[in-house]
């Protein structure tokens, strides 16, 4: 039997093989040449995971650079520039769960996924085509993938879902451009995030957290698709915004299906939402406000007002208390032709199993790209970008169905004061708004009203910009609003 002090060593030396290795960062370089605004330019492709470390105490005793997660990214940075002069976006989409797939290969990036002219993939597998209307020209472009997304990873050992947080998500991602910044020397880069959806969510959280927390004053925000205040996109139980701020889009929408009266479908789409707003924003509101004090006669006034702005029958709203949800508005405006519409973007239609549900099978918007998207990611990451990688690319992973909420407890999101704040400390950002007339995941109307609930004077006022566009949450799938939107983005930036 051997002695003690040797049987120790000896199962410490067991122990310490079974350990797993630290976490390293895996970074592959490759080069692209792109054809840009008639001229081709050389970039520099960074792609892979850097290691998110932070400070810990245990036991009483602080251990400094702790691995917590690896955060998966790509970036492109043009050949020759000057950092100091040479702007860097950083970009991710939303979610929460969402990679940044959708404005890397449908709007920034030098490549794209191949679509028509209206958003639809054409048969599998998807593929890229290049992209002449990517922000490289004006701008380095690092896209991010948050913990869980993507190839983005927890370190062993740790809870899988501390990162999937309102707070612990800033500070990853914040913590993440902090060092990127650092490693590739761009703090004296012109700085701008794009985000889309939940990703403008985190940018305006994201102007607050880097400037109060490491001095990082950006230069602009791109908000593709709002969602900063959540009270104006959630139909809850006496939450009479939403029904409110959904019409428009309901009518954008009927008019696109045909569905309106004769009348408002000869008027052009920006005639008819001049309408809706106008009827959303006074009477209606007002009918909902008074409640149950609505007498019967008025009741059914608003209700044939409603049907008339949303191509449904006024006894099917008079049914709904006057108060359309969404999910139901997906699924009753095609129903006697066995069709649904899409909330991502209401202009694509699906066919469920049972045409009489209250709630579709599928997103017909989603649907349509989601597929294209994926195989061409996975595709491009390892066999132009050269990164190998066995795990799953998690294009689209649920974590909003557990995501947390303690900075709002008891309360809806909503981070407009921070995005004031941040305006008011760091006077040279600017902001872009882009919105979808036929996005129900964000409607514009809702976009507007929570802009003109911010509090902002005049001077702040001025620094925004916004646009809409004739399609959805992604408007970029729709060949004529990438043209534009991608313009104003390189405007933006150069400015």
């Amino acid at each position: 039997m051997p002695p003690a002090d040797a049987a120790d060593a000896d199962a410490e030396k067991k122990k310490d093989e079974s350990r797993e290795p630290p976490p390293a960062d895996k970074v592959v370089v490759t080069r692209q040449r792109v054809r840009l605004g008639g001229r081709d330019l050389d970039c520099t492709v960074t792609c892979g995971t850097l290691v998110l470390r932070e400070e810990s105490a245990k036991e009483g005793k602080a251990e400094a650079d702790k691995p917590r997660a690896s955060v998966f990214f790509v970036a492109y940075a043009l050949d020759g520039a000057e950092p100091e002069s040479r702007p860097v976006t950083f970009s991710f989409n939303g979610g929460p769960g969402s990679s940044s797939v959708w404005l890397h290969l449908g709007l920034l990036g030098p490549k794209r996924v191949a679509l028509d002219d209206e958003g639809r993939a054409p048969p599998p597998p998807g593929r890229l085509v290049d992209n002449e209307h990517s922000l490289l020209d004006g701008s380095d472009l690092v896209f991010i993938d948050p913990v869980g997304t993507g190839y983005s990873r927890m370190v062993a050992g740790e809870k899988v879902d501390e990162f999937h947080d309102y707070r612990r998500d800033l500070e990853s991602v914040g913590e993440f451009i902090r060092l990127y910044c650092s490693r590739y020397g761009r703090w004296a880069s012109p700085k701008y995030l794009i985000g889309e959806s939940y990703g403008t969510t985190r940018a305006a959280g994201l102007s607050g957290h880097l400037l109060e927390r490491h001095g990082m004053y950006l230069n602009g925000l791109m908000l593709v698709s709002c969602a900063l205040d959540f009270s104006v996109l959630r139909f809850d139980a006496n939450n009479d915004l939403p029904p409110v701020l959904f019409l428009p889009t309901y009518a954008a929408t009927a008019w696109y299906h045909g569905r309106l009266a004769p009348d408002l479908q000869a008027k052009p789409l920006r005639a008819v939402l001049d309408e809706a707003e106008a009827f959303a924003s006074a009477r209606y509101a007002q009918a909902l406000f008074r409640g149950s004090r609505l007498a019967a006669p008025e009741r059914e006034a608003i209700a044939r007002e409603v049907a008339r702005y949303t191509g449904l029958s006024p006894e099917y709203v008079l049914r709904t208390n006057l108060r359309v949800d969404i999910h139901r508005y997906t699924k009753e405006l095609l129903r006697a032709e066995g069709r649904t519409v899409g909330r991502l973007d209401s202009r694509f239609t699906g066919a469920d199993r049972d045409s009489a549900g209250e709630h579709y099978e599928f997103d017909p918007g989603f649907a349509a790209i989601f597929g294209a998207y994926a195989a061409a990611m996975n595709d491009y990451v390892r066999r132009e970008l050269r990164y190998e990688e066995d795990a799953p690319y998690e294009v689209l992973k649920g974590l909003y169905l557990n995501w947390g909420w303690k900075d709002f407890a008891n309360r809806y999101a909503g981070v407009g004061e921070t995005l004031r704040k941040a305006l008011a400390m760091n006077p040279h950002m600017r902001v872009l708004v882009a919105n979808g007339y036929y996005d129900f995941a964000t409607p514009h109307f809702a976009s507007d009203y929570t802009f003109d609930h911010l509090g902002m004077d005049e001077g702040l006022r001025e620094r925004f910009r916004v646009s809409y566009y004739e399609a959805g949450h992604m408007m970029y799938v729709h060949r004529p609003s990438l043209g534009r939107l991608a313009a104003e983005l390189r405007e933006f930036v150069s400015a």
